[in-house]
C-alpha cells in the first residue's frame, strides 16, 4: 500500500493510511535488519517424519524438508538415519518458526511408532492441537 506523509528523519517510522488516519507505524522497507527479519520470519520452518527400513518412524526438523531428506537417504543426515536408512518420507507439517518446530517435534518423539504413524493425513493445525496442550 503506497504511504503518505513525510518519513521520520531517522527512517524507521512512516506515515502510511494502513495504521488509520493521521497514524504512524513501521516501514517495510526501512533498514536491512528490519528486511532480514521479515526475510527470516517468510522462511517457514517443518517437522517431518520418515520411515526407515527397520520399520522405525524418525522425526526432524527443517526448514527444506526435500533437501533435508536427500540428506538422509545420501547418508550425510541425522546419525540415525544412516544406520537406519530412509525408505520413504511420511508427512511434513508446516510450523510457524523454529521454537514451534522444537516443540512438537519433541512431543512426537515421546510417543510410540504407532500413534507417530496416526498423524498422517492430519494437517498441521490438528497436529498442533494434539500435541501441544
Amino acid at each position: 500500500m503506497p504511504s503518505h506523509g513525510p518519513r521520520e528523519s531517522g527512517g524507521l517510522w512512516e506515515y502510511s493510511e494502513e495504521y488509520g488516519i493521521g497514524g504512524f507505524g513501521p516501514m517495510s522497507d526501512s533498514s536491512p535488519r528490519v528486511r532480514a527479519a521479515q526475510a527470516r520470519a517468510a522462511k517457514r520452518w517443518y517437522v517431518y517424519l520418515i520411515l526407515c527400513r527397520n520399520g522405525a518412524v524418525y522425526t526432524g526438523i527443517a526448514r527444506n524438508v526435500d533437501v533435508r531428506y536427500a540428506q538422509h537417504v545420501a547418508g550425510t543426515g541425522a546419525r540415525y538415519t544412516r544406520a537406519n536408512p530412509p525408505r520413504r518420507l511420511l508427512v511434513k507439517f508446516a510450523c510457524v518458526n523454529q521454537s514451534e518446530a522444537g516443540r512438537i517435534e519433541a512431543a512426537i518423539k515421546k510417543l510410540a511408532a504407532t500413534e507417530k504413524r496416526k498423524l498422517i493425513g492430519k494437517t498441521s493445525a490438528e497436529v498442533r492441537k494434539i500435541l501441544l496442550v
